[in-house]
């Protein structure tokens, strides 16, 4: 018999992120309630918070009209471009439990050992620090410490968590961000670096998309830079609907009446 009945894993996606909690409001409007989640990345920061005690539109609230400046600091001597103290402090803030293991809904969070070379899945520890280490994009943000280990975005190796969960798991329902190849950049350093990242973040997804019961994916690619907080609530209302067409489907709904 399975641990947890409904496990939610939730993508990376950078500003994307905000898609889940569309997905998280839908969910609370069907009454589903995730047992236990796994996050990479932005999906372990709204992951987090929502298994901290907040609805989807208090954390919509919490990042409203906060942009990249306010949340880092350019510190170009630590293993990256940004120091992430800002965003850290932000955390510490607002989270109301301050270690994952107190959280009234069980979290996983997925990050990269940079030291060993190899994913890192957190259930205890310094959830603020945890979240930051899970979204620390190698290059662009300088590693973080945690017990003596440096380590960056778990999107590396895992940034769709779904095999994570699912040896405890009788359903497991992904919402996954980076299934399209994007199309178009630019010749910058940051374009270039993005595009990069992204590829990365979505190869390594195809082996867990298939240990998903439900996925919810966009079919085409989110066009949105990477940091435009501006958006967020037209990526949340996206989630939303992507998350209302695959519930509300015959095949969604017969695979959740199961756990009822």
């Amino acid at each position: 018999m399975s641990k947890y009945q409904l496990g939610l894993a939730l993508s990376g996606g950078s500003i994307k992120g905000f898609a889940h909690l569309g997905v998280l409001k839908r969910m609370g409007e069907l009454g589903l309630q995730p047992d236990i989640i796994a996050g990479t990345s932005a999906g372990s920061l709204m992951g987090a918070l929502y298994a901290d005690g907040y609805s989807p539109e208090e954390i919509l609230e919490l990042f409203d009209d906060r942009g990249f400046a306010t949340m880092t600091s350019l510190r170009p001597l630590g293993g990256g471009v940004f120091d992430t103290g800002k965003f850290e402090g932000f955390l510490s803030t607002h989270l109301r439990h301050k270690r994952i293991e107190e959280l009234p809904t069980p979290l996983r969070i997925v990050a990269t050992d940079l030291d060993r070379g190899c994913q890192h899945i957190f259930t205890e520890g310094p959830l603020a620090k945890c979240i930051v280490a899970s979204c620390s994009i190698p290059v662009l943000f300088n590693p973080t410490e945690i017990g003596g280990v440096s380590y960056v975005d778990g999107g590396l190796f895992r940034n769709f968590p779904a095999s994570v969960l699912r040896p405890d798991c009788a359903l497991v329902l992904g919402v996954h961000l980076n299934p399209a190849q994007p199309s178009e950049y630019k010749q910058t350093i940051m374009s270039v670096a993005e595009r990069s990242w992204q590829l990365i973040f979505r190869q390594n997804a195809q082996y867990d998309r298939q240990h998903c019961d439900i996925i919810i994916e966009p079919q085409e690619a989110i066009d949105v830079a990477m940091f435009d907080v501006t958006s967020s609530r037209a990526i949340m209302q996206l989630g939303y609907d992507l998350a209302s067409q695959v519930l509300d489907s015959s095949d969604a709904e017969s695979k959740l009446a199961l756990l009822r």
